[in-house]
């Protein structure tokens, strides 16, 4: 409970009559200018019954909508105010009688956000009372979801790279089947010598297609991936990429699973139909840690895994510091088809296309062209180990991983 600033003024007024009129009179009208400041603000200390729209389940980095209303009924008497966690921003704050924000989410995870605080003016404008949002809800934060959903459609409509040539059986079809005679058609590879010799007429193996493979997305979540890049962290454009590789394995039939791993196994969802919502709930509060990765952990869990299309989401750096990851990828290379995925950082791309201007930035021009070349090297040995690399910044990380899949899958290398 408090006074109004019109209370305020009524009482400096009061002050100032106390000069010309007898004082038990201004000491009077003071009274009873206190007692109706009470009064008023007793009016409006019941509940003001605000009520919150705001979804449960937001994504990182999108806009949202958010509708907080109260049952006063009066105009001009209630200002209503939404508190938020620091890593939230809401525009606007605060309003009169009704407020309509947008609430944009800036970090994944869970949050808790209290409720709305009202302060309500009483019927004569003297006195106040304030209604603290003294409870709480749990709001969830995903990867950018909306663009992952984006990607899918675009595969589904065909206007998605190599998306409009995925149709018909895909893959190898190297599941086998069952065994029956050899008629001349058949690929004369594919026989099964020792039916043949048991039976004592030519027998090959049937396969039939199987157009379902799996997906495995290994994410590093080791203390590079806290790297801040513009709105976001390395983490936060990788877990964007995971979802939309998955939506889109969704969208195709394929199987989709995840590995988060930094110097142990974080989170781990084996490859299933369906997967990506498996997936996205199994990542999406992960922060990276201030530990080495090891890569060698990450590729053993999946090393034994049907042949897949894994993507390491990861950064890049120089030859030495990558060398358990160089070391790593020819033995997984061997058995399944690896991309390595990473976010270009566009201050590195800004520094080495601009003329320096000052001294330092002579010397930051020269430490970026140093990181670039060391990066260049890592990603040509990848290369040459046989692995796709990809590259892109944030704003295209998530499509770069998504084409370089459906790629993948149109070239029937799964």
């Amino acid at each position: 409970m408090s006074p109004t600033p019109r209370a305020a003024v009524a009482l400096a007024v009061l002050a100032a009559l106390a000069l010309v009129i007898p004082v038990p009179l201004a000491a009077l009208a003071v009274v009873a200018l206190a007692g109706a400041t009470v009064a008023d603000a007793l009016a409006v200390r019941g509940d003001p019954g605000a009520s919150r729209r705001l979804g449960a389940v937001l994504a990182r980095g999108v806009p949202t909508a958010l509708r907080v209303e109260t049952r006063t009924g009066q105009p001009g008497r209630a200002r209503i105010r939404q508190p938020i966690p620091p890593d939230f921003e809401v525009e606007p704050a605060e309003a009169d009688d009704r407020l309509e924000a947008v609430v944009t989410a800036r970090r994944r995870g869970r949050h808790r956000i209290h409720d709305p605080a009202v302060r309500l003016t009483g019927p004569l404008g003297l006195g106040r009372w304030y209604h603290g949002g003294r409870g709480e809800s749990e709001v969830v934060v995903y990867p950018d979801l909306p663009a992952a959903r984006r990607l899918a459609r675009a595969v589904r409509q065909g206007k998605l790279g190599e998306g409009r040539r995925i149709r018909g059986p895909l893959g190898l079809g190297t599941d086998f089947e069952s065994v029956r005679e050899y008629t001349p058609d058949d690929d004369v590879r594919r026989i099964n010598w020792r039916a043949t010799a048991r039976l004592g007429r030519p027998m090959t193996n049937q396969y039939r297609v199987d157009q379902n493979r799996d997906v495995i997305c290994l994410v590093d979540t080791g203390r590079l991936m806290a790297a801040p890049l513009g709105d976001r962290t390395r983490l936060d454009a990788a877990l964007d990429a995971v979802a939309a590789v998955a939506a889109v394995a969704d969208e195709v039939g394929d199987r989709c699973g995840v590995v988060a791993f930094d110097s142990e196994t974080r989170r781990e969802v084996r490859p299933r139909r369906g997967g990506a919502s498996a997936v996205v709930t199994a990542v999406f509060d992960l922060e990276s840690r201030p530990v080495d990765s090891d890569y060698e952990l990450a590729f053993t869990a999946v090393a034994r895994s049907k042949r897949s299309f894994v993507l390491l989401v990861t950064d890049l750096l120089e030859e030495s510091a990558a060398r358990p990851l160089l070391d790593a990828v020819p033995i997984l290379a061997r058995r399944h088809v690896v991309a390595v995925a990473s976010v270009a950082d566009p201050g590195m791309a800004e520094l080495v296309g601009v003329a320096p201007s000052t001294a330092f930035a002579v010397y930051a021009a020269a430490v970026a062209h140093d990181v670039l070349d060391a990066r260049a090297l890592v990603s040509a040995r990848l290369s040459r180990a046989g692995a796709e690399v990809v590259e892109a910044g944030p704003d295209a990380f998530s499509a770069a991983c998504v084409a370089t899949y459906l790629r993948a899958k149109y070239r029937a290398r799964l």
